[in-house]
């Protein structure tokens, strides 16, 4: 047991005597440097403090960049809102990552922009058995941006198709009062439009609570750039949710749309559309449009982006607005007519628009100068894509207005464009109204005529025309 002891004593003083001896050596080393080498050790000593101050002057640059960027951004709010004509409100800062505000804070500023859009309309349903026709009432949902304010109105951008053919519409806001609303006009080409509401009708708590979203510069987006989505989602009231910028310039399929949009993995679904997409600097920079539905499918959504749409939204911003007028004062052109998309503009070399191939005799339309084979490509400054677009926006316009029209003519073998002034009249003001005018309306009974509508159409086109809408052995 002694001899145990003897050798932990031998260890433990082994141990120590090494450690001194360690200790010595490093301290001696360090003081021959210092001794002998000057020099190196001031050099060690200013390249530390050149580090900690190249530091520090970074540091400074870092914060009078940052304080430039934003003296920058808040005076591109200003441009961008000056040139929509809205106002901001420059006490409230918006959200970004560059402050530290989350997407909670982001919403809370925002959310008040974003409202809610219900479309009511009456539809019309051939009964199978040829029992006449039935009606009933349709009502689909939607989202919408406050985008400006004036006196008289507020204004409200949105998609068209999300108030196309709207006999009311309706408007909730982020106090959950509702209100009637107006459409001041539509572009079905890029699907935008913009809606009133009569600052008369609002409240006084709604108009404190509500604001006007700051548009941004979509063209700054980058991909993996996150994104924030509010809209009315399957109409249950507004909902948020994120993503990342996918991709930019991307054509829908089958859209036949000219925008470059916006994908994004931010969760589009139906009740989205008009909705909002914001940057992290909350700032508007799409409107949310649509997505791709299928079970092989996974979060493809699609914006408009807002430098593409900034110049509609202002056209539309400054339109009358326009209530839906009855049908015995509903104004009438007299004409029938073919949907021309881009398809078959790319195919025939033909302009985009509607294909004439009836024009009434002594009708608006043939007052105005308008002939069979013309096509129209605006409608009151608007572009007009379909028969069913027309035909929509005919239901605003009272017969005894006059309308702006610009048609394309084939002269010499060539598409010119012109302008004419048609003064709209009623249905019944018209002796000899064709059967379905845009191959919709219908005869004093309700009742379509017995005869095909689709002859008159065959008969008047061309004849590559007639093999593409028709096909061959007609």
């Amino acid at each position: 047991m002694s001899k145990f002891w003897k050798k932990v004593g031998t260890g433990a003083a082994v141990g120590i005597i090494f450690g001194l001896l360690a200790a010595s050596s490093f301290i001696g080393v360090t003081r021959t440097i210092n001794r002998f080498f000057p020099e190196r050790a001031a050099s060690l000593t200013i390249a530390g403090k050149k580090a900690e101050d190249s530091a520090g002057e970074e540091s400074v640059d870092n914060i009078t960049k940052e304080s430039e960027s934003k003296g920058e951004s808040a005076k591109k709010e200003k441009i961008q809102t000056a040139k929509l004509t809205k106002t901001v409100d420059e006490t409230e800062p918006a959200a970004s990552s560059e402050t530290g505000m989350s997407v909670t804070q982001l919403v809370k500023n925002n959310l008040p922009s974003v409202v809610s859009i219900t479309n009511t309309s009456v539809k019309q349903l051939r009964d199978m058995w040829g029992n006449g026709v039935h009606e009933y009432e349709n009502v689909s949902r939607g989202s919408g941006i406050i985008v400006g304010q004036t006196d008289e109105e507020l204004l409200i951008a949105t998609n068209s198709h999300v108030v196309n053919g709207a006999d009311s519409i309706t408007v909730g806001f982020i106090d959950s009062e509702i209100y009637d609303a107006s459409i001041k006009g539509e572009d079905t080409d890029l699907d935008l439009a913009v809606i009133g509401v009569k600052m008369s009708d609002l409240k006084s708590d709604t108009v404190d609570r509500i604001k006007v979203a700051v548009i941004g510069d979509s063209d700054k987006l980058e991909v993996g750039e996150q994104v924030v989505a509010i809209g009315n989602a399957i109409g249950y009231g507004q909902s948020v949710t994120t993503g990342i910028v996918s991709a930019l310039e991307r054509d829908i399929p089958d859209d036949g749309s000219d925008v470059c949009y916006i994908q994004t993995d931010a969760a589009i679904n139906p009740g989205n559309s008009g909705g909002a997409l914001f940057n992290l600097n909350g700032e508007l920079v799409g409107i949310n449009s649509a997505k791709i539905m299928s079970t092989y499918v996974e979060g493809m959504g699609y914006a408009i982006p807002m430098n593409e749409a900034n110049s509609t939204i202002e056209v539309l911003m400054n339109r009358k607005t326009r209530d839906k007028v009855g049908d015995d004062k509903a104004g009438y052109l007299g004409i029938t007519g073919v949907s021309v998309d881009a398809q078959t503009s790319s195919m025939y070399g033909i302009p985009e628009g509607i294909y004439l191939q009836q024009v009434v005799e002594d009708g608006p339309a043939d007052k105005a100068g308008i002939h069979k084979g013309d096509i129209i490509k605006k409608f009151d400054g608007v572009s007009v894509t379909s028969i069913a677009d027309l035909r929509s926006k005919l239901d605003y316009y009272e017969a005894g207005e006059e309308v702006e029209l610009v048609i394309c003519r084939q002269e010499n073998g060539e598409y010119t464009d012109r302008t004419v002034e048609v003064t709209l009249t009623t249905r019944s003001a018209v002796d000899s109204a064709p059967s379905g005018e845009n191959d919709t309306d219908s005869d004093d009974s309700g009742r379509k005529e017995d005869r095909d509508p689709s002859e008159d159409l065959y008969n008047s086109l061309p004849d590559d025309l007639r093999e593409f809408f028709f096909g061959f052995g007609r």
